[in-house]
């Protein structure tokens, strides 16, 4: 990652901006997806070496490559790399960002050309150097058409597969929504309408995924049972916190410990029951009647000959900048990897860390930095437009003004928070001061979750662009 890319107004008018820059980069860097793939992914002539197992090629007649995710694309060059002569074909389904580079564009928004807007297709390399994979650009967060037709296209493949076969298989955060191919009797567009209401009430992933489990053929280790009975080797890159298989991307390859019961009680919990299609909550309750086969359980043998993987994660990112940090002559402090609350709740508590920071010198006296990863959640009380990391720093703004040398940033590891172009926004003790010379209203913002209007006004969105991993969000506090 080029640190210039994760340059904002508040960081190039700082003497100590490119130093936060590169250790927010150093952190990117370290879970690059291509870079996981190879350090876990190893051919030797005949031999490929997967994590500390090796797997004899010549036991197997063909090679399948199928995979998932945002960041699908470079650890599929990885894959494709690597198996070389031995890859006998794929599916890949990927995020498409041509929609949203021309839903940009509309817009009609100014931007310094310092930006350094990407406009770089993360996809064009798989595109055009590997014929033997198939593509599939898909929409994300809410499924889509294309997204249904690659996970056919996929399911075709994968049940050809016989014993003699070895699948590998790519998953990353975001598969969820890109891979979408949904139970009998339910239609594409009632699983839109599911994932719009439970994303608009707040639903966390693990929950929203809970279901997608049970109204999927693909997910809750529906893979799994399509590629049976060939090897299936799987490596992840983690975008849930604790790194938990069954929920990234709703562990289509692994087996599924919650219930038809557990996915009804969100929709209960949430009190959403009577806004769902209807559709969607006979197929639960016939679940839970015992009428439809539960999901792929522990044990089960279908899993006899499969193998789940983490390749990099939120901690291995947030390890990384805090030894970039610490080589800078930062004192360091990991905070927490597990960092999950409403957005404006996680930016108040992360702001009063930096007073008492400013105040005392605890928990770290200056020079300092601390990171906390995780992914909050946003409850959408207006029509404003923004995301979840936009949301935590506006949060922050007002207990944060006036303190000396003290920068908040909130980073969306993908490069995108939200339905935005942007993957965060920057604040520094002088925010406030700033945004009121300009006449922006901050407690305004804040009640219409419309955080993007107002850092898009300070010049303090950082717009990287797509940064091809995904390894959930981190929140970095500089005292300098």
């Amino acid at each position: 990652m080029n640190p210039d890319l994760l340059l904002t107004k508040s960081l190039r008018d700082a003497p100590w901006g490119a130093l936060v820059t590169r250790i927010m980069a150093a952190a990117l860097d370290s879970v690059e997806p291509a870079a996981a793939v190879h350090r876990f992914l190893r051919r030797d002539g005949g031999l490929l070496h997967v994590g500390d197992r090796a797997y004899d090629l010549g036991r197997y007649e063909r090679v399948f490559v199928v995979g998932t995710g945002k960041a699908g694309a470079p650890m599929a060059r990885a894959a494709a790399e690597t198996l070389a002569d031995r890859l006998t074909g794929g599916v890949i389904v990927v995020k498409g960002y041509d929609s949203e580079r021309r839903t940009a564009e509309s817009a009609e928004t100014t931007r310094e050309t310092e930006d350094h807007e990407s406009t770089d297709d993360p996809n064009l390399e798989l595109k055009t150097q590997n014929s033997k994979l198939e593509l599939v650009e898909a929409g994300h967060p809410i499924p889509d058409e294309r997204g249904v037709a690659g996970a056919r296209r996929m399911a075709n493949l994968l049940e050809q597969a016989t014993e003699r076969d070895l699948v590998i298989a790519l998953i990353s955060g975001g598969g969820s929504a890109l891979l979408t191919l949904p139970a009998g009797g339910i239609a594409l567009a009632e699983m839109q309408a599911l994932t719009t209401t439970l994303l608009r009430c707040g639903a966390t992933i693990n929950e929203i995924n809970t279901l997608r489990k049970h109204l999927d053929q693909v997910k809750g280790g529906g893979l799994a049972r399509l590629a049976h009975p060939a090897t299936l080797i799987t490596l992840v890159l983690s975008d849930v916190i604790g790194s938990p298989l069954d929920v990234i991307a709703s562990g289509p390859t692994v087996p599924d410990p919650s219930t038809f019961a557990e996915a009804y009680a969100v929709l209960e919990g949430y009190g959403v029951t009577a806004d769902v299609p209807a559709s969607i909550v006979r197929r639960l309750r016939e679940g839970i009647a015992g009428e439809l086969d539960e999901t792929l359980k522990p044990g089960d043998t279908r899993f006899d000959r499969v193998l789940n993987l983490i390749v990099g994660s939120n901690p291995q990112a947030a390890d990384a900048a805090l030894a970039a940090a610490q080589a800078a002559g930062f004192n360091t402090l990991l905070l927490t990897t597990f960092l999950q609350a409403e957005a404006r709740d996680a930016g108040r508590v992360l702001a009063a860390v930096a007073r008492e920071l400013a105040a005392s010198g605890r928990p770290l006296r200056r020079p300092a930095c601390i990171i906390a990863g995780g992914e909050t959640t946003v409850t959408l009380r207006g029509d404003g437009r923004g995301g979840r990391n936009q949301e935590l720093a506006l949060a922050a703004v007002a207990d944060l003004a006036g303190l000396e040398g003290i920068t908040l940033v909130a980073l969306a590891t993908d490069g995108g928070d939200g339905p935005t172009d942007a993957a965060g926004a920057v604040v520094t003790g002088a925010t406030l001061e700033r945004a009121r010379g300009l006449g922006l209203d901050l407690a305004a913002h804040l009640a219409r979750n419309d955080a993007y209007p107002f850092f898009e006004a300070l010049g303090d969105l950082l717009r990287p662009g797509p940064t091809e991993t995904n390894v959930n969000d981190l929140t970095f506090l500089f005292a300098l």
